[in-house]
């Protein structure tokens, strides 16, 4: 224990000497010292310390909302838009996600230590890959306290060791939920410094934590396009990342029209203020007198603005003609672009100029042009007859994610436990010696 007082207080005094750098490092080597004991903990170890967690989290849910009511106050008083305050807030129903989230992370598989792909090569040894966690993760991430449990649950439970940090906004949330992780590790008996909140938002922190790669393996951020892009070009870890959400759904002519009609009111209105939301809604020329009419109704009682191209503007009179600009938007509001296509040729290189390789969607009965679909659209999650909404760690049965990747190394979609380890080759031998 005195060890671990030493590390803290050496923190705590970089900190208030205002030397930022000085004290991300510290935080950096004692995450390095973690990780080495969290590849020596084993399963139940590790669930033991989730479970600990969640019933620190339950405990404390009032105090969890009181610093969540303080951060809602700051924001508005700030002025922070309607997306990133729902971002922000908490209430009963989320921290019991929070919960459940810990409870389906517990439950789910162990990806550490499994082999796979074991075969023996003519010299007599045996050649296979065994999964192993990626080391030290710094997150980097805005608004949503609920990140703050999601990614030390991840990284926990995937055998790393972790940096996090939230924004100002969040900063009273994330505190107090970071106080239930360090008691849950406590009450497991693992290291502190498995999972730390980084106790300042100077922006000097995320300098500082993307460029050292001696103690951090690999940055996932998880906020606003200017965060992500600074990240993306000034660090030196290497990262995880989505840039834009701007997501599809395409109703063919063949779609169901009771299903379209479910489909593209939820991936719109479900919530606004997510990257998988609908941004723009793609329509089949033979069917949008009868689609249109009746999805505009249905927006309107959702005050959604709708800007559609010309051809949606001759079915929908009140709509603002949509620019340029309106298809690559990716809105996070109750605003909704439309476009009337020639089929799903047409569908389909709109999304590839447009999109963000994040989520698309079809509406189909056509069991060909849905593997099509499946097929030839170039994004993270692929969808049929489903909303967009869907993508996401806790809907895909990951218990939460970490973040949702579109690049294609080294993980792509949520990026759940698998995706945050890697995999190294492991040689079986009995006294071979290569000839």
């Amino acid at each position: 224990m005195s060890g671990l007082n030493a590390f803290q207080n050496e923190a705590q005094q970089q900190l208030a000497a205002g030397d930022v750098p000085a004290y991300i490092q510290v935080l950096g080597r004692e995450a390095r010292s973690a990780a080495s004991e969290l590849r020596r903990a084993d399963t139940g170890l590790k669930n033991r310390a989730l479970n600990a967690m969640a019933l620190r989290l339950a405990a404390s849910k009032r105090l969890i909302l009181e610093a969540n009511a303080l951060d809602m106050q700051r924001g508005k008083e700030s002025g922070l838009d309607a997306a990133l305050l729902d971002r922000l807030s908490l209430d009963d129903q989320r921290i019991e996600a929070m919960i459940e989230g810990l409870h389906q992370v517990a439950a789910l598989p162990d990806p550490v230590g499994e082999i796979t792909d074991m075969r023996y090569r003519p010299s007599g040894i045996q050649v296979g890959k065994m999964r192993v966690p990626l080391g030290v993760i710094g997150i980097i991430y805005e608004s949503r306290p609920n990140v703050t449990l999601e990614a030390a649950s991840l990284c926990l439970k995937s055998g790393n060791a972790c940096l996090l940090r939230g924004g100002s906004e969040a900063s009273a949330s994330n505190a107090a939920i970071g106080d239930c992780i360090q008691q849950g590790l406590a009450d497991a008996g693992l290291p502190a410094a498995s999972v730390q909140v980084v106790a300042t938002t100077d922006r000097a922190a995320v300098g500082a934590m993307i460029s050292m790669p001696d103690y951090v393996d690999v940055i996932i951020p998880r906020g606003g396009k200017s965060l992500i892009e600074r990240i993306s070009r000034e660090a030196t870890v290497p990262v995880i990342k989505h840039l834009d959400g701007v997501c599809h759904v395409y109703i063919d002519t063949t779609a169901d029209p009771a299903k379209a009609m479910a489909i593209a009111v939820n991936a719109k209105t479900h919530r606004y203020g997510t990257c998988n939301t609908m941004e723009t809604l793609l329509v089949d020329a033979p069917i949008a007198d009868i689609v249109l009419p009746e999805l505009a109704c249905a927006y309107a009682e959702h005050h959604v603005e709708l800007r559609g191209c010309e051809r949606t503007k001759a079915l929908l009179p009140n709509v603002v003609l949509a620019t340029e600009e309106d298809w690559a938007a990716e809105y996070l509001a109750p605003i909704l672009a439309i476009k009337v296509v020639d089929g799903i040729d047409e569908a389909m290189r709109h999304i590839e100029q447009f999109g963000s390789h994040h989520t698309d969607a079809i509406v189909t009965q056509d069991y060909s042009l849905a593997r099509r679909f499946m097929a030839e659209v170039d994004s993270s999650s692929v969808v049929v007859n489903a909303s967009t909404r869907f993508a996401d760690g806790f809907e895909y049965g990951l218990g939460a994610e970490i973040g949702i990747s579109t690049d294609k190394l080294h993980a792509r979609g949520p990026v759940g436990l698998e995706g945050l380890t890697t995999q190294k080759y492991i040689v079986f031998g009995d006294g071979q010696v290569r000839q």
